[in-house]
């Protein structure tokens, strides 16, 4: 079993960064290929991006891609999002999710484990 908690999210201005935490617990963290999503009011959830065990794979959503990193520390159970150039359009709950296999998948049914998800508002 997995837990996963996010934090670093919070309300910030068209233009602006946040850094998205996820601290995991359990063992076998580093095997476990990561992923961040994000849901919108009244839209499906999606994959921002995503990890594989080792932090040398990575997979960005086109509209992230230049803005948006993926990274991890396996040392400490934690993977994070930096988001740069924050746009209003970024608004949503952000979810951080865990998958057993070793490879990477940007699909919901792709992750075994999810967190609570913390709110990120980017206003005009």
């Amino acid at each position: 079993q997995v837990q996963l908690v996010e934090s670093g999210g919070g309300l910030v201005q068209a233009g602006g960064s946040l850094r998205l935490s996820c601290v995991a617990s359990g063992r076998t963290f580093s095997s476990y290929a990561m992923g961040w999503f994000r849901q919108a009011p009244g839209k499906e959830r999606e994959c921002v991006a995503a990890i594989n065990w080792k932090g040398d794979v990575t997979y960005y959503a086109d509209y992230v891609k230049g803005r948006f990193t993926i990274s991890r520390d396996n040392a400490k159970n934690t993977v994070f999002l930096q988001m740069n150039s924050l746009k209003p359009e970024d608004t949503a709950v952000y979810y951080c999710a865990a998958t057993s296999t070793y490879v990477i998948s940007s699909t919901v049914r792709g992750y075994n484990y999810w967190g609570q998800g913390t709110q990120v508002t980017v206003s005009s």
